[in-house]
Protein backbone atom coordinates (compact mmCIF):
# COMPACT_ATOMS: atom_id res chain seq x y z
CA UNK A 1 0.00 0.00 0.00
CA UNK A 2 0.89 3.70 -0.75
CA UNK A 3 1.19 6.14 1.55
CA UNK A 4 -2.38 7.57 2.39
CA UNK A 5 -2.46 11.73 3.50
CA UNK A 6 -3.81 12.70 7.17
CA UNK A 7 -7.14 10.93 8.10
CA UNK A 8 -7.50 8.04 6.06
CA UNK A 9 -6.40 4.72 5.32
CA UNK A 10 -5.99 2.65 2.11
CA UNK A 11 -7.67 -0.54 1.81
CA UNK A 12 -6.54 -3.63 -0.44
CA UNK A 13 -10.21 -5.51 -1.70
CA UNK A 14 -10.39 -6.06 -5.16
CA UNK A 15 -14.06 -7.27 -5.30
CA UNK A 16 -15.39 -4.27 -3.82
CA UNK A 17 -13.44 -2.11 -6.06
CA UNK A 18 -14.81 -3.99 -9.07
CA UNK A 19 -18.52 -3.99 -7.54
CA UNK A 20 -17.97 -0.22 -7.90
CA UNK A 21 -16.89 -0.33 -11.27
CA UNK A 22 -19.41 -2.41 -11.83
CA UNK A 23 -22.02 -0.42 -10.36
CA UNK A 24 -20.60 2.95 -12.13
CA UNK A 25 -21.17 1.56 -15.90
CA UNK A 26 -24.50 -0.04 -14.60
CA UNK A 27 -26.38 3.23 -13.61
CA UNK A 28 -24.12 5.65 -15.53
CA UNK A 29 -26.25 8.57 -17.09
CA UNK A 30 -24.29 9.25 -19.87
CA UNK A 31 -24.10 7.09 -23.01
CA UNK A 32 -20.86 6.25 -23.10
CA UNK A 33 -19.64 7.27 -19.42
CA UNK A 34 -15.76 8.52 -18.60
CA UNK A 35 -13.39 5.35 -18.19
CA UNK A 36 -12.39 5.54 -14.31
CA UNK A 37 -8.62 4.78 -14.28
CA UNK A 38 -6.34 2.46 -11.74
CA UNK A 39 -5.92 5.07 -9.53
CA UNK A 40 -9.05 4.47 -8.40
CA UNK A 41 -9.26 3.38 -5.17
CA UNK A 42 -11.12 1.96 -1.71
CA UNK A 43 -9.72 3.35 1.83
CA UNK A 44 -11.37 3.96 4.74
CA UNK A 45 -11.95 7.79 6.18
CA UNK A 46 -13.36 8.82 9.45
CA UNK A 47 -14.11 5.15 10.53
CA UNK A 48 -16.53 4.38 7.23
CA UNK A 49 -14.99 2.83 4.16
CA UNK A 50 -15.63 4.48 0.58
CA UNK A 51 -14.68 3.36 -3.08
CA UNK A 52 -13.21 6.66 -5.02
CA UNK A 53 -13.59 6.56 -8.70
CA UNK A 54 -11.34 9.09 -10.74
CA UNK A 55 -9.97 9.74 -13.68
CA UNK A 56 -7.51 11.80 -15.35
CA UNK A 57 -10.06 14.87 -15.23
CA UNK A 58 -10.93 14.64 -11.67
CA UNK A 59 -13.56 12.26 -9.67
CA UNK A 60 -16.17 10.10 -11.48
CA UNK A 61 -17.76 8.63 -7.98
CA UNK A 62 -17.59 8.18 -5.01
CA UNK A 63 -19.36 5.22 -3.16
CA UNK A 64 -20.38 4.35 0.84
CA UNK A 65 -19.21 0.66 1.82
CA UNK A 66 -22.62 0.41 3.94
CA UNK A 67 -22.46 -2.20 7.09
CA UNK A 68 -24.13 -5.19 4.85
CA UNK A 69 -21.55 -4.83 2.22
CA UNK A 70 -23.77 -2.80 -0.34
CA UNK A 71 -22.32 0.15 -2.22
CA UNK A 72 -24.40 3.68 -2.20
CA UNK A 73 -23.23 6.19 -4.55
CA UNK A 74 -23.07 9.27 -2.90
CA UNK A 75 -23.77 12.85 -4.42
CA UNK A 76 -21.70 14.16 -1.92
CA UNK A 77 -18.58 12.95 -0.13
CA UNK A 78 -16.74 14.39 3.07
CA UNK A 79 -13.89 17.15 2.48
CA UNK A 80 -10.92 15.63 2.81
CA UNK A 81 -12.28 12.28 0.63
CA UNK A 82 -9.86 12.08 -2.32
CA UNK A 83 -6.25 12.63 -3.33
CA UNK A 84 -4.37 15.04 -1.65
Amino acid sequence: MTAAPDGWRLLDDEDILRRAFAAYFRYSNAYSPDQPANTSFHCEFQGKEYVYLENVRGPLAVYRVRNDGKLKRLRRWPAGLGPA
